[in-house]
């Protein structure tokens, strides 16, 4: 598919060159690496080398996302992990909601990602479901980003192509199956209160997952769009620690 719109200024992928462990973070539906542009700048200050790609359909126009499939999501950060490759020895892959469904596929077909962190995972979408094998309406109006903060400015789409929620239906629905063949160390977030998506994906991921090691953390004070909400310090240092525990260096520095 070829985006016939121009990317909106500010929702662009981004590139921060570091050392040799990489972190490939992965934004949401219908949002874009602006969304998670915080959480990229302050590992980057770390020492890391951060890449956000940009999803396909994503930042552009509806339209294009309308005629955009989950295999081209997942293209998208499969090209960020293949980058990370050429230049970093070891890589952890952070995702938000959607986000986080896309790294577990990818940690499914790479078994040599040293770790995920998986923040407001995305099983279900409760506000979505009276939509399934529906055929109309085209376009479902979406409202303001679910943070606790007040003011947040994300740059989303506020049309939802019918289409493409079902295409996050049909990944978000095969996904169970493939946990018990994810053995990487995993780092599960989740909002205590979430509007958008029930902090409960979060737990059934950490029991059902393949992995020996698995960590959760609990955020009291964000809602959906964590990254961009008031724990977002604390998910950069849960972030770092984690990396630094795989990473067997010993030393984490806040």
């Amino acid at each position: 598919m070829e985006e016939k719109f121009p990317v909106i200024k500010g929702a662009e992928s981004f590139d921060f060159k570091g050392n040799e462990i990489g972190i490939l973070i992965s934004h949401g539906f219908i949002g874009t690496p602006q969304s998670v542009r915080f959480l990229g700048e302050r590992l980057a200050q770390y020492g890391y080398t951060v890449i956000a790609p940009r999803l396909k359909g994503h930042g552009t126009h509806y339209y294009d996302l309308e005629k955009c499939t989950q295999e081209e999501w997942f293209s998208s950060l499969e090209k960020g992990y293949q980058e990370l490759k050429k230049r970093c020895t070891s890589i952890f892959v952070m995702g938000q909601s959607m986000g986080g469904t896309l790294t577990l596929w990818l940690a499914r077909k790479y078994r040599d990602i040293n770790g995920i962190i998986l923040i407001n995972l995305a099983l279900t979408v409760p506000a979505y479901e009276y939509l399934m094998g529906e055929s109309n309406p085209r376009f479902i109006d979406e409202g303001n980003p679910d943070t606790k903060a007040k003011n947040v400015y994300e740059i989303a789409y506020r049309k939802v192509p019918l289409k493409a929620i079902h295409e996050l239906q049909k990944l978000m629905e095969k996904t169970s199956a493939i946990l018990s063949h994810i053995h990487c160390p995993v780092l599960g977030v989740k909002s205590a209160v979430d509007h958008v998506v029930p902090p409960e994906n979060t737990d059934y991921i950490l029991e059902n997952i393949g992995s020996k090691t698995k960590e959760r953390v609990v955020l009291q004070n964000s809602y959906h769009v964590a990254s961009m909400d008031h724990d977002k310090d604390q998910i950069v240092k849960e972030c770092h620690r984690f990396v630094q525990q795989q990473v067997g260096h010993g030393v984490v520095y806040q």
